[in-house]
């Protein structure tokens, strides 16, 4: 398997555990990995009346998280978001993009609204 491949791997693992972890929390998940014509979605979930974008990041160590996320990526994320927010957000829910951020035998750290920070 080349360097691509084992990362992209990962990467799926990191998604699921990213929708186990937010299931746990009440989450429900509604996408996985949703492709729009400007970008893709790792996640999208509903709790109550929240909505939310989710990016996922997974990285071999903890340290590498913190450069894992940049204003780039969620901008990038937030113009995906703008492209299908319609089919998900119901007039009075409350949108946000969040990251999620996984490395081995680490618990995820859960950046919430994460676009305001």
């Amino acid at each position: 398997m080349n360097q691509r491949a084992r990362r992209e791997a990962q990467g799926r693992r990191g998604e699921a555990l990213a929708a186990l972890y937010l299931r746990f929390k009440g989450w429900r998940i509604l996408a996985q990995r949703l492709k729009t014509p400007r970008g893709e979605i790792d996640l999208i979930a509903r709790r109550g009346r929240t909505v939310i974008f989710v990016e996922v990041k997974w990285r071999s160590s903890a340290e590498l998280l913190d450069d894992a996320i940049d204003p780039y990526r969620l901008r990038r994320v937030s113009a995906a978001a703008e492209a299908v927010v319609h089919r998900y957000v119901r007039p009075g829910d409350l949108v946000r993009i969040d990251v999620l951020l996984l490395a081995p035998w680490r618990f995820p750290r859960h950046l919430e609204n994460a676009l305001a920070a």
